[in-house]
């Protein structure tokens, strides 16, 4: 197995965690009770930006506030917030980290209710938890996580479907295979388009919304592997100072799909290529925001909005694996990195 067999294995992944979890997902929604007043959410690294889906999607779709928790207050400060009505998740692929593990323990101590989600379902983490949801995603062998954060998305966007009791989010879901089959096919037209930015050393990377998350996951596969500068952004923080960096030739990569967000996103990327003359890489599935990147990435016609960073990531990940080609880096092997890392 290798980084390329890892992205394109996604949709038969994506497929198996739609078939194979619907009981697990029905015992996670019963941990959402009336006494559950919000969701401490526990992550790092990529499974830190899954966590920031379920920010904007369990945030937009089933009412619930989310906090973000700061593991290390739980692990090295050991002076952990009062929990009082929280349902604690965790979120981690190897389900290792003991700082991810310290928050859920503790949520267990303090009497709340604890869910994993995870790709080891036999993990410290798993058995900190009251549910697990195994994301089905099997041996993931390269060190940068691809089909483990698309099977995260998954489930969390599973969980929202089962909350809202939605047939509708259920129907779209179903889909999500063959349209990440669909960008795959792409992977030809990325890998020439990729050979364009071997010479890149730095960028932004700017999403918003629901795809928030997107820009950080995207950012982090090029930090990862090509050790570019690649800094995510909101556009809408972006206009708040960091501008000031675009320049003449300057990339910014966006994921800018219809929505509530995309004519904000529209706006800025017009400025940015008519006032500033910036190089644009673009992932839509809108005309205008298209044919204003020399780069565009064209996503599937109909995909809505919360159900769009499943897909979005798969062509940036595919960028990603031959921008590090291209650059004449290894793509199983990056520097300095391990499969499972165990933050304290």
């Amino acid at each position: 197995m290798t980084l390329q067999s890892d992205i394109f294995e996604q949709p038969a992944v994506l497929a198996r965690l739609l078939d194979c979890q619907r009981q697990a997902i029905q015992n996670a929604t019963k941990l959402f009770g009336e006494d559950i007043r919000y969701v401490f959410l526990a992550a790092r690294g990529t499974s830190d930006n899954a966590a920031r889906y379920a920010q904007y999607l369990w945030g937009a779709y089933n009412q619930l506030p989310i906090a973000l928790a700061t593991p290390s207050l739980f692990s090295l400060y050991q002076r952990p917030p009062s929990l009082k009505g929280a349902l604690v998740v965790g979120i981690s692929q190897s389900g290792q980290s003991p700082d991810i593990v310290s928050v859920l323990a503790e949520g267990r101590r303090q009497g709340c209710p604890t869910l994993a989600i995870t790709n080891t379902s036999e993990s410290p983490l798993a058995q900190a938890a009251d549910v697990v949801i195994d994301i089905c995603a099997g041996r993931e062998t390269a060190v940068a996580a691809t089909k483990t954060y698309t099977s995260e998305l998954m489930a969390i966007a599973l969980i929202s479907a089962s909350l809202s009791a939605s047939q509708e989010m259920h129907r779209v879901l179903e889909n999500v295979p063959s349209w990440a089959s669909n960008m795959l096919r792409m992977d030809g037209e990325l890998a020439r388009m990729a050979e364009r930015y071997r010479y890149m050393e730095q960028c932004v990377v700017l999403g918003r919304g629901f795809n928030y998350s997107t820009a950080f996951e995207w950012s982090l596969k090029l930090k990862e592997l090509t050790y570019i500068t690649a800094e995510p952004y909101s556009s809408a923080d972006f206009q708040h100072g960091p501008i000031a960096i675009v320049e003449q030739g300057y990339p910014v990569l966006a994921v800018a799909p219809s929505g509530q967000v995309y004519q904000g996103l529209l706006d800025l990327l017009r400025a940015l290529r008519q006032q500033r003359r910036a190089e644009l890489l673009v992932i839509s599935d809108r005309s205008e925001a298209l044919g204003l990147a020399q780069s565009p990435v064209a996503l599937p016609e109909g995909l809505p909005e919360w159900v769009s960073p499943l897909i979005s990531i798969v062509p940036a990940q595919l960028f990603c694996y031959h921008l590090t080609r291209a650059r004449g880096f290894d793509t199983e092997t990056p520097r300095g990195l391990h499969k499972v890392t165990e933050t304290q």
